[in-house]
């Protein structure tokens, strides 16, 4: 790849690329005309809803292509479920294709790659009816298979799209279509990049690459923001960017008010990892991994509004300890109370075993000398197994689950701001029960537990005394500073 100046790789997710004719007009082309339509390179999700009926609903766990496939062993379902694709894809690019040409283009495209993709379904899933085979062995690579399908298809449209507006754009396919040569990540960026110009030409690259590594099997459906970071410190960019339908605010607007809120116009990695914990992804912790250690900036913008530059991501820290932002999760507490557990280790690495192996996300953890409290993101159904391995475990301990919310404040840096003690004072006064707090030496979040039902309502009393009253702390902690 060859390059004249520092470029940007710029990253838009699916439900913006539903609107990806809207976006003509602002990100993509906008007034942008000559040399400054290029110099960017951008890696694109699968419209909005697709990757969900190739695989499953993120949100409900609906089955996808996928799910009816890997449960069935002679059952066509899965074929109509394939069907169902096609209809959306082609109501996903009708959408945003108007020339009858693009159409066409568009429509031959879908064809080629779902039908190939279930003649592949149906001799694997004859080739499984031998008893040498096995579907199991297979189902990572069905599900590699299958996501690739929705950003090669958002890929492909985005640039017909793009060329019919006069624009150099270039289809760089990652998803490993019909290719026979096996290459790792960094390998397969290099030979999809190797003979783009983009100083002369626009990179719309899919966010799935088919790689040795199998980013499915460890990044699950947070594969695109890896392959977008990857293909920014590979080709040395100057500012990666990611494009959402929103900026990065103090708190959901929705919820305070958006007269109440401020954007968040610069943070850092360190905030960006503690708002993925909390299932608030700016980026994916991997991604912002790489980037940070690359030495690249990231900026999060709202794809609707060009002009606001957003929030800028680095590794620099806060000028003024202050809190940033207020947000909140819904949480199961799984608590193993047992009075033998005084001074007596394997605890804390047996209740980690059962947990990883039901693939329990972690979200906080606390312990005292007989009790270890887990906080967990996860299925009712998946805690349920958790709690029955550890009362066989430990058949004299008592193991209880409630259902909580988990309320954090953030900032790049809290020290000297007091977060935990103003908190508990504004919940207080609320008569909000706060049922644990805690916070960690580091000084970047400060964590309120309570009530399930109580979540909303401990985010607005939060923010009110977090982030919108100017608090005499921060000021005095601001003067000592300077």
């Amino acid at each position: 790849m060859t390059e004249q100046r520092r470029h940007t790789v710029e990253k838009i997710g699916g439900t913006s690329m539903s609107r990806s004719d809207e976006l003509l007009d602002t990100l993509l082309v906008g007034g942008r005309s000559g040399t400054d339509l290029y110099n960017r390179i951008f890696v694109v999700s699968a419209y909005g809803g697709i990757t969900d009926l190739l695989l499953e609903n993120k949100k409900s766990g609906e089955p996808g292509v996928y799910g009816h496939f890997v449960n069935a062993d002679r059952d066509h379902g899965w074929s109509n479920a394939l069907t169902r694709v096609v209809e959306a894809m082609v109501a996903a690019h009708s959408a945003v294709l108007k020339h009858p040409a693009d159409l066409a283009d568009a429509g031959d495209f879908v064809r080629d790659r779902i039908e190939g993709a279930r003649s592949c379904l149906i001799d694997l899933q004859r080739l499984c009816s031998y008893g040498h085979f096995r579907l199991n062995q297979q189902m990572q690579l069905i599900r590699e298979l299958l996501s690739g399908l929705g950003e090669a298809h958002s890929a492909f449209c985005t640039t017909l799209l793009l060329r019919r507006a006069g624009v150099q754009a270039r289809f760089v396919d990652l998803s490993g279509w019909r290719d026979e040569c096996e290459y790792d990540l960094d390998e397969r960026i290099a030979a999809g990049l190797a003979d783009v110009d983009v100083s002369a030409e626009l990179p719309i690259v899919t966010g799935y690459a088919q790689c040795t590594e199998g980013l499915m099997r460890e990044f699950d459906r947070g594969y695109s923001e890896v392959t977008f970071s990857r293909i920014a410190a590979r080709t040395g960019a100057g500012e990666a960017i990611i494009h959402k339908e929103f900026h990065l605010s103090s708190a959901d607007p929705r919820l305070v008010g958006a007269e109440a809120v401020r954007k968040l116009g610069h943070t850092n990695y360190d905030v960006a990892d503690q708002l993925s914990n909390m299932g608030m992804e700016a980026i994916h912790p991997k991604a912002a991994k790489t980037l940070r250690q690359a030495g690249i900036p990231l900026r999060v913008t709202n794809a609707f509004e060009p002009h606001d530059p957003g929030t800028l991501i680095d590794d620099q820290p806060a000028e003024t300890p202050a809190v940033e932002m207020i947000t909140g999760l819904g949480v199961l507490a799984v608590e193993l109370f047992e009075q033998d557990m005084v001074g007596v280790k394997g605890y804390d690495s047996a209740f980690l075993e059962v947990l990883t192996r039901h693939r329990v996300r972690i979200v906080a953890k606390s312990s005292n000398a007989n009790t270890i409290t887990h906080y967990v993101d996860a299925p009712l159904k998946a805690v349920r197994r958790v709690e029955r391995d550890l009362a066989s475990l430990y058949p004299s301990a008592q193991v209880t689950v409630r259902h909580l919310a988990v309320v954090s404040a953030i900032g790049r840096d809290l020290v000297g701001v007091k977060p935990l003690l103003r908190g508990l004072t504004a919940l207080e006064e609320a008569d909000i029960q706060t049922v644990a707090s805690q916070q960690t030496a580091r000084g970047v979040d400060t964590q309120f537990f309570v009530p399930r039902d109580e979540m909303e309502e401990t985010i607005k009393v939060l923010h009110r005394a977090l982030v919108e009253e100017k608090s005499d702390v921060i000021a005095l902690t601001a003067s000592r500073a300077a």
